[in-house]
């Protein structure tokens, strides 16, 4: 087991991870520094930046893309030949055309380390595809859509195999689907919702070698990686493995899967419950709860966003606030959630980040998630003891997101803040409200829904302030869609049910629209617009896309289209009050 108490862990692999990321680091300053008109190495993140927008464009400066490069040679050739280009100036300045000729013989191209792959168990229609989907039009879509599997297949290229050390892509054993565009490796919660995408278009062999390359991360780094790139070994992301397995199961009754998830699940489990992530919180009668946050282990400029990093770090004086700065904002992109006001104590100032001062309720409600399935998956494999204990662990942690998180008067479970800073105390005391019992539960959350100013034509918002970021309004996700909807749907309310089919309806709509007008299914939309696709944040908007894909396979295969449904509607009708809510 790994010690997570520390900036890096310090398990046998830590040498390999730390090489990989001082190799990701010296990529990136000799790739930034390629598009700059000054060279010198002293430069700060903010003339770095300047310098580099100025010489090729600010649409055309993304510094992932560099530090996806692989060296065709080792480093220290590639520092060397670096090195002994021609300088003028006092700067050391190199003229464009021979930084453009060095990258090119120096470096591959960005996402040469990944080879297309032709899944085995893809066809063009599968026996059973959405039996529901009565509609031509909108199935003819469904199986464009389905077709994109084949797209965004990839495998690990050989050379990343025999040679690790001239890539920041890491050896995986099986292939992947990648979300597309700009993200050319596997993704950990993206993979969620692509599983649930080709359990629908009957690709159960794909998506059991995503979870075994997921499990592969665990066995090797002991939790899986935000991502499939060195620069990722510093944290993870949303906990959702052993939804992955639960899904698979539920379809194929593949208990072998399951006796070889379960060592790679309880160790993910401790990894989200060790010291840096753990935080108890004291209610008023005494009880103690144990919750926990998002902490990345890395407190530097992310390699992957290095320039943006320094430049949002420059308002800090003082080396411990830049460091306590980039821990907050890796951990904010441990959380999926990168970036968004929900993690700032000034929503209109970044550099306000506090994310680990916060016990955020949906990381709970997985980790919740993650003890059941286990405490289901020890009893499939008779490991009585196990499954107590997690049933044991699961109830405890019920009541803590009952106890802490829910505000009765809102009928919302909120995020808690911690109130003294990122340093937390061994407890904290917090007054719990009395829990509802489960019916007035669900009418006062579907009250609550209708009633928050969320939910607009073509989806539900992430939040209601417009910040500029991409994890706030008017953006309107796949995975958020999903999670409400699939939420509505367990509680087994007749309302709850038909409110679910309207918000999926309405996504499903922006997706076909934006698809027909672009050619592209989109990583995020604009919920105000049907069929606009969502901008903001620290990229330029992303098509492929993995999650979008599996969350409209998901919807249409549990409501179906009905062959009188029109999908062309571009202004939907106002949603339904279905408990006497005005929107």
């Amino acid at each position: 087991m790994s010690n997570y108490g520390g900036a890096i862990t310090t398990d046998p692999s830590d040498l390999t991870r730390q090489n990989l990321n001082l190799f990701s680091l010296s990529l990136l300053s000799l790739a930034t520094m390629s598009l700059t008109t000054s060279l010198s190495p002293n430069c700060s993140g903010t003339d770095t930046v300047k310098a580099a927008l100025r010489t090729f464009g600010e649409e055309d400066f993304d510094p992932k893309r560099y530090v996806d490069l692989s060296l065709k040679s080792n480093l220290s050739k590639t520092q060397k030949a670096f090195d002994g280009l021609t300088r003028s100036g006092e700067n050391g300045t190199v003229s464009v055309e021979d930084l453009k000729v060095f990258i090119a013989t120096y470096f591959d191209d960005a996402g040469d380390d990944l080879v297309y792959y032709d899944p085995e168990d893809f066809f063009p229609e599968p026996e059973g595809f959405l039996p529901k989907v009565k509609n031509p039009e909108v199935r003819s879509w469904a199986l464009e859509v389905h077709a994109l599997w084949k797209n965004l297949s990839r495998k690990v290229s050989d050379g990343v195999l025999e040679h690790s050390e001239l890539h920041t892509m890491l050896p995986l054993p099986e292939a992947v689907v990648v979300p597309g565009s700009r993200f050319r490796e596997v993704y950990y919660w993206d993979s969620y919702w692509v599983i649930r995408g080709l359990l629908a278009s009957k690709m159960y062999e794909t998506a059991k070698a995503i979870v075994t390359n997921l499990i592969f991360h665990v066995n090797t780094y002991g939790y899986v990686l935000n991502g499939g790139r060195a620069y990722y070994t510093n944290r993870s992301q949303p906990p959702l493995l052993s939804a992955m397995v639960y899904e698979i199961y539920n379809r194929t009754c593949d208990v072998e899967l399951v006796r070889k998830a379960l060592p790679a699940l309880l160790e993910e489990h401790a990894f989200w419950n060790s010291e840096i992530h753990k935080v108890t919180i004291q209610d008023a009668q005494g009880f103690n709860h144990n919750l926990s946050r998002y902490y990345a282990m890395w407190n530097k400029p992310r390699p992957e966003s290095s320039t943006i990093d320094k430049e949002s770090a420059s308002k800090f004086l003082g080396n411990s606030e830049k460091q306590q700065f980039y821990r907050e904002v890796a951990s904010a992109a441990e959380s999926g959630w990168d970036f968004s006001t929900r993690w700032m104590r000034n929503t209109s100032e970044f550099s306000t980040l506090s994310t680990t001062s916060i016990l955020p309720v949906d990381l709970n409600v997985y980790i919740l998630k993650m003890e059941q399935n286990i405490a289901f998956f020890a009893n499939v494999l008779g490991h009585k003891s196990t499954m107590e204990s997690f049933l044991e662990a699961a109830e405890a942690r019920k009541n803590a997101i009952n106890s802490v998180f829910w505000n009765d008067e809102m009928g919302q479970w909120l995020d808690y803040r911690l109130a003294n800073g990122p340093i937390c105390k061994e407890s904290e005391t917090w007054q719990a409200y009395l829990f509802r019992s489960d019916a007035a539960l669900v009418e006062n959350v579907m009250r609550s829904l209708q009633s928050s100013g969320l939910v607009h034509a073509a989806g539900i918002a992430t939040s209601l302030i417009n910040s500029g970021q991409q994890w706030d309004f008017p953006n309107g996700w796949a995975p958020l869609q999903h999670m409400i909807v699939e939420g509505l749907l367990r509680s087994g309310v007749k309302e709850a049910r038909s409110l679910a089919e309207d918000i999926a309806v309405r996504w499903i709509k922006t997706n076909y629209i934006g698809y027909k007008k672009t050619g592209a299914m989109h990583e995020k939309y604009d919920v105000q617009k049907c069929g606009a696709f969502g901008g903001g944040g620290e990229y330029i908007p992303q098509t492929g896309f993995g999650w979008s894909n599996g969350v409209v396979l998901t919807f249409l295969e549990e409501f179906g289209w009905p062959e009188d449904r029109s999908i062309e509607e571009k202004h939907p009708k106002p949603l339904v009050n279905y408990l006497g809510v005005h929107e």
